[in-house]
Order: C-alpha cells, then structure tokens, then sequence
C-alpha cells in the first residue's frame, strides 16, 4: 500500500493521517485535539513520508507521540477521505486524501497545543443519558422541519431525529443532515461565509468534525459485537465502572440488573475476589477482562445497549 500511495502523491496527492483518539474520564467521553496555526481545534493529523515510513500504522504512532506527547494502544484503521477540495485550499493545491483511524486510550497530560475535548461538545444532540437533549426539541428539529423541502427530506428529519428508539451508530447520518441544513459552523465556512450565532456543538477544522462523527459511530457499533470498552478502563473495575462507560459512549443510560446479567451471559469478565470502598457504599467487588472470550465467541460484545 506504501508504494500505491507513494506513487499517488507524486500525481498531485496529498496523504495524511488522522486519529481520532478516545478516552473517558468522569463520565464524559473525550476526544483528544491540537491546536492549528489560527487557535482552531482539530484532531491530531500528520503527513506519511512514504519513503520513511514503512508502515501507516508506525507513521501515525510517531507523529502523535511527537504533536500530542502521548503514546496509543489499540489502533485500527477508520475509513479513508477523499472528497474533492476537501482541504479548501483553492484548486491549484494537491488533493488532499486521508487515511483516519481510530484509537482508544486512558486519558493523561498532553504536549502544550494539545487536549482533551469533551466529544459531546462537538455533538450535544447524541448525549441521551439524561432523556433526549433539549437542543433538539428547542433547535434543531424547528430548523429541520422549516429547511426540509420536500416529502424525502422530512422524512429523513422524522428517520435521524424524530424517531424513538434513538439509534445511536447513525452519528455521522445525523452531522451530515445537519451540515446540509446549513445548522453546524462548518457548512458556512465550507461556502467562504461567516457562521451564524445559532450554529449547533463545537466547531472543528476542515472536515475533522465530520472525521471524528465516524469514529463515534464506529465505536458505538463496536461496542455490539467487540469487547473494546475495556480498552478504556483500568486493568480492575467495579462493575458499576464497566456500566458506566458504556453507558458514557452509547449515550444512553441501561438498565442496571439487565447489563449484569448481559455481562454474565457473554463471559465478559471474572471476579478477583477483591474488593473496593471507593464507591461510597458496601465495598463492591473488582473483576478483570477475561481475556479468553474472545478465543471462545466470534462476537464478544455487549448487544446493543442503546435500541
């Protein structure tokens, strides 16, 4: 694959690679961002040396470590961007073509430019843990109805944000319907305008917005049928912590006595016989990733927690 994209480049084609990076810490899913040359946030991305690097994966390791001060674990790739004028830089620019991938972490101190982003600052419409989000009653939903033209475009509206249950995977669906509506920041500034005040969740540069709504949806759809969460919890946790993490990244609450009995089922963890006061009640028991499932089952994952 070096060699296909070495060749391109010299075509007039840009390669980078991007990561959308992922932790969770107090409840809160976060994305790790830097900072661009105007103050902008956007997710880590840095150019392949298709003579150096021998690998994409090595490529991408290396440039985090060096932007970001962190080094990643679980990696894989995400999906390619290739869109024409993607970058926006005016048509005598090379093409510019992304290789993202998404990775997960625990989350700790960043280099200076760098930090972590609450990721639904960027999507305030997908934390549902809480009921649904007030924005979509009070803002979104009136936008949609009076931008949807015709009988297509409303029932897209009523398919993306109208319908319960709330299908938490079509994330990057529900930034896109926006993105055509004219309702996140990106849209604007994609038609060389300035954003209007009533612009929805935060904004990122280029399309790394949209960039880091696959990875999300990505991940959601993992987490039915591949035991990734554990890849974000210490090597010990309480099952109230594997709860709520999952709970963290679907954005919706579960039942507490069903997910148990879902974990117990699936052969996702084992008990240590240790014990922990730090939850504020009866000491509750530590378990670990049995690591074995995943040799025992094809699919070992938790369903899907949020339909």
């Amino acid at each position: 694959m070096v060699g296909t994209i070495a060749a391109m480049t010299g075509s007039g084609i840009a390669v980078t690679l991007d990561a959308v990076i992922v932790a969770v810490s107090d409840d809160r899913p976060r994305i790790l961002t830097v900072e661009g040359p105007e103050g902008e946030r956007r997710i880590p991305s840095g150019p392949l040396d298709p003579d150096a690097d021998k690998t994409l994966e090595r490529a991408l390791r290396r440039w985090i470590a060096e932007q970001a001060g962190i080094e990643i674990g679980y990696a894989e790739q995400l999906y390619t961007f290739g869109d024409r004028n993607r970058a926006h830089r005016g048509r005598d620019d090379p093409r510019r073509l992304s290789v993202a991938y998404l990775a997960l972490v625990r989350e700790e101190a960043t280099a200076p430019g760098a930090g972590w982003l609450d990721w639904y600052d960027l999507f305030p419409w997908e934390d549902h843990r809480t009921g649904s989000p007030a924005i979509i009653a009070e803002v979104i939903l009136p936008a949609l109805r009076q931008w949807a033209g015709d009988d297509a475009e409303r029932r897209r509206v009523a398919m993306m944000f109208g319908r319960d249950p709330w299908d938490g995977i079509r994330v990057l669906d529900r930034y896109e319907l926006l993105y055509e509506a004219g309702l996140v920041a990106e849209a604007a500034v994609d038609r060389g305008e300035v954003p209007p005040p009533d612009v929805v969740g935060t904004a990122m540069a280029l399309d790394h917005r949209r960039i880091a709504a696959t990875g999300l949806g990505r991940l959601r759809g993992k987490l039915t049928y591949r035991p990734l969460v554990f890849e974000l919890l210490p090597e010990l946790f309480t099952l109230s912590e594997l709860q709520r993490t999952v709970e963290t990244l679907a954005g919706v609450r579960l039942h507490k006595q069903n997910f148990r009995r879902l974990v117990e089922r699936n052969g996702l963890v084992e008990g240590t016989g240790k014990r922990t006061a730090s939850t504020g009640g009866r000491p509750a028991e530590l378990f670990r990733f049995r690591r074995a499932v995943v040799d025992e089952r094809p699919r070992p994952g938790l369903g899907v927690p949020y339909r």
